[in-house]
């Protein structure tokens, strides 16, 4: 599966966590992540990310392109509710590309559990029943 994982400022610390917890999960799949949210999951975990720009220079936007592409399956995208974006129009358009296109997207750590054991079990192997990307490492 591809799974990109992205994180608001004062939600970083949080999916770098949820990212070590995970570590053995996350290395069966092929990762991609927001500029210095994947720099600090790297660091910490040693799991091979591909980088792309951080959200506010076009980090969501590249995500975007890959979901409307169909060559992104899950994403976890840990969000500030609380503080105001400068690319809130760009997260909206995230979040709505997720939406047109049926892609699992966790926003928060309690959703992000209930993912990670659908993506554990096998649940979400919906691409490979339907012939569609199913790009796994």
């Amino acid at each position: 599966m591809n799974i990109a994982l992205i994180a608001h400022d004062k939600k970083k610390d949080d999916l770098v966590r949820f990212a070590v917890a995970y570590q053995p999960l996350f290395e069966k799949h092929r990762l991609f992540a927001t500029g210095t949210t994947g720099l600090r999951i790297m660091e910490a975990t040693g799991l091979d990310i591909h980088r792309f720009q951080s959200g506010p220079l076009g980090g969501d936007q590249e995500v975007g392109a890959m979901i409307a592409k169909n060559k992104m399956d899950a994403i976890f995208f840990f969000r500030d509710p609380l503080t105001s974006q400068p690319h809130e129009p760009d997260v909206s358009a995230l979040v709505r590309l997720c939406d047109v296109y049926s892609i699992p997207l966790a926003t928060n750590m309690g959703t992000a559990e209930l993912l990670i054991r659908g993506i554990e079990r096998g649940d979400l192997d919906w691409r490979k029943l339907s012939g569609g990307s199913g790009d796994e490492k």
